[in-house]
């Protein structure tokens, strides 16, 4: 995707209901390194020491929020529900609800080779973003209202879909089976794929599912079986 192919940043801050005093910051935020590298005057830095602050920051303000949200919990618990609410893919399937993929600045051969969709890149972007509004704001209330509004809402659900896969596991390990995913089909431009997967519990279709990744789609599969397995209970 070139340049100017892509929606302006503007369009970005109204959707996270944020508006930059310096623009560099965001700028900065959605540059790639191979993008970087590929502008010989180096006008913009890439994201990666904005990313390495956001994620400073969206550890604190998540590890307060389950401080209190669960006073009765041990660390070793909230340590493991933090992980699955801020782990690289739980971040960029919250990443991908505001489409922040679509304004990442990428190389040519990053683009090429699906970088756009990359769960890794989209997740560092987005720990990048929240440092930035840090910088720009020079407070934690605003990168606090955009972790609170875009990854720790719907808490419970978002719990029950990051952990379907190993939940699932669980259930059916307890009978004694198996669970086995298979890509069923994918359609769609290189930049923008859906992929179809089915779980099954040993040779048992058990549900399929869709998402923009792989692991996308095996979660949203494992996440119907569930309720298709409770309810059969």
């Amino acid at each position: 995707m070139n340049l100017s192919e892509m929606p302006p940043v503007s369009v970005l801050e109204e959707r996270i209901g944020y508006h930059f005093q310096n623009q560099y910051l965001l700028l900065c935020a959605l540059t790639h390194t191979s993008y970087a590298n590929e502008q010989k005057i180096h006008k913009y830095e890439s994201y990666e020491r904005l990313e390495f602050l956001g994620d400073a920051v969206l550890e604190l303000v998540s590890s307060a929020f389950l401080y209190h949200k669960y006073p009765d919990e041990r660390e070793g618990k909230l340590s493991k529900i933090r992980s699955s609410l801020v782990c690289e893919p739980a971040l960029a399937y919250c990443a991908r609800d505001i489409e922040l993929e679509e304004f990442i600045r990428l190389g040519r051969g990053e683009e090429q080779t699906g970088g756009r969709q990359n769960d890794s890149i989209i997740s560092d972007v987005c720990e990048a973003v929240i440092g930035a509004m840090y910088l720009d704001s020079g407070s934690l209330d605003a990168p606090q209202k955009f972790i609170m509004t875009f990854i720790l809402s719907d808490l419970e659900g978002k719990l029950l879909f990051y952990d379907a896969k190993s939940t699932l596991q669980e259930k059916v390990q307890e009978k004694g089976g198996s669970v086995h995913y298979k890509l069923i089909g994918e359609e769609g431009p290189g930049h923008n794929k859906l992929f179809r997967a089915a779980v099954y519990e040993d040779d048992h279709f058990l549900a399929e599912g869709e998402g923009k990744t792989k692991k996308n789609a095996e979660q949203h599969a494992a996440l119907k079986a569930l309720k298709s397995y409770e309810t059969s209970i």
